[in-house]
């Protein structure tokens, strides 16, 4: 398994210079799709193919801290880490999704699915590291961003789709492992409901359920789901803080 970057950012602004139109739209859609309807050769789905003007002014803001190259050079140290000798080639394109303007973009899931339903990606060997347009971009976090999808992507194809809450979390948890910072952010005392309520739950399957551990009632309630008392601190702040404080262990106790 090797990973190779696509580039996109080029290729994308040259589309939102185009007017707004079914022309661009369609445009967007031979690129997404290639000659096969429902298909998926490159792997766009992130982009609003509709998308205002600040797109491009985000699309700059990368551009001009050299993103690319930052995404290539970390590509480049993971694969060295990986070590592995394949034939495979996982092409990892950047995608930009618009959660101030794009009406069809909710973050809560659209980072739900770009982190946990990867089957058209993998399957395809595709890697697809998301960013926000209402983010500030660093070079910092385009590093670890890049990092963070290529372990996912690493994660799915060694243990395949998540079934039950615990499969959910043993995979970020094995991200935020090799992304660990050096000092804890809260003690564990913090997190003791949160855990109480994973241990009762891990083999469940219910979406609800595990979608309001990782977003917490905000989220939930933002999109009129069954809320389960997630306050707080979520299953990402908790996977995070047993990465630091207890690194061998991705199961909460």
């Amino acid at each position: 398994m090797k990973f190779v970057l696509k580039t996109i950012l080029g290729e994308i602004n040259q589309l939102y210079l185009q007017p707004a139109t079914l022309d661009r739209f369609n445009k967007y859609i031979n690129k997404l799709q290639g000659d096969t309807k429902g298909d998926m050769t490159l792997p766009i789905a992130g982009f609003n193919p509709m998308a205002k003007e600040h797109m491009l002014d985000k699309i700059s803001e990368l551009e001009a801290l050299q993103a690319e190259k930052i995404m290539e050079e970390t590509i480049h140290a993971f694969n060295k880490d990986l070590g592995e000798e394949s034939d495979r080639h996982i092409s990892v394109v950047l995608n930009i999704a618009d959660d101030l303007a794009g009406a069809w973009t909710h973050f809560y899931t659209t980072d739900f699915d770009s982190k946990f339903k990867l089957n058209a990606f993998v399957s395809r060997d595709f890697c697809v590291p998301y960013f926000w347009t209402s983010e500030s971009y660093t070079e910092a976090l385009i590093h670890e961003r890049t990092q963070a999808y290529l372990l996912r992507t690493q994660y799915w194809i060694q243990h395949g789709k998540p079934i039950k809450l615990a499969d959910y979390f043993q995979q970020e948890s094995f991200v935020c492992s090799k992304l660990s910072k050096n000092t804890p952010t809260q003690e564990t005392d913090v997190f003791s409901d949160l855990i109480s309520h994973y241990n009762t739950h891990r083999n469940s399957e219910d979406y609800n359920l595990i979608f309001n551990f990782f977003y917490g009632d905000k989220g939930s309630r933002s999109l009129g789901f069954k809320e389960f008392g997630v306050q707080g601190q979520t299953g990402y702040d908790l996977a995070e803080h047993l990465a630091i404080k207890e690194p061998s262990s991705v199961e909460p106790t």
